[in-house]
């Protein structure tokens, strides 16, 4: 190998490496919760707020996400909202945890069931913050691109949601973009 080839090459690896080692390092700096109960996380959630999602567009009013133990472990996802002519509108996914026993990081597919075992089409699902009693759950991507505020009721304390919202930005979230759920 001649030294241009060979000096390129080392160029191109550390590259690689310093921009693979800042995405980590930025992924890292968002904190999980230290443990969740499944059990207790288990059930229909009701969206309060969101950052913008691709797949959520069509979403008008009255998002929830449902959670169901599958026999195999995995978590059943089903979510559903109405769009603007109030036509209901489902998405049926699955999440499995990343990080047992803490359960805090999971990974979510909504690919067809027949596609799910590729290795794409995956994202992060992390638990950032949760009250004792299950009620309200802060979740959000380690890229701080998505975050969901959820509580089991349709509508949330201001004050509960000012709370958690300061969580995220703590956290390093841009709230510009936030999207505050319709629930009729």
């Amino acid at each position: 190998m001649n030294n241009k080839l060979k000096i390129f090459t080392l160029i191109s690896g550390m590259a690689f490496l310093s921009v693979a080692a800042l995405a980590y390092a930025s992924d890292e700096k968002v904190q999980t919760v230290p443990k969740v109960d499944l059990n207790k996380y288990l059930g229909t959630w009701h969206e309060i707020a969101r950052k913008p999602l691709y797949f959520q567009k069509k979403c008008d009013y009255n998002v929830t996400a449902n959670y169901s133990l599958n026999d195999n472990g995995t978590i059943k996802i089903d979510n559903q909202c109405f769009n603007k002519d109030g036509k209901l509108e489902q998405s049926i996914g699955e999440a499995s945890v990343q990080n047992a026993p803490a359960n805090s990081k999971l990974k979510v597919s909504f690919l067809p069931k027949a596609l799910r075992w590729l290795p794409v089409g995956r994202g992060d699902y992390w638990i950032l913050k949760i009250d004792e009693n299950y009620q309200v759950a802060l979740v959000g991507t380690p890229n701080k691109k998505y975050l969901w505020l959820l509580s089991r009721s349709p509508t949330l304390d201001p004050a509960v949601v000012t709370e958690f919202l300061d969580h995220a930005k703590n956290q390093g979230y841009d709230l510009s973009d936030l999207i505050k759920t319709q629930q009729k």
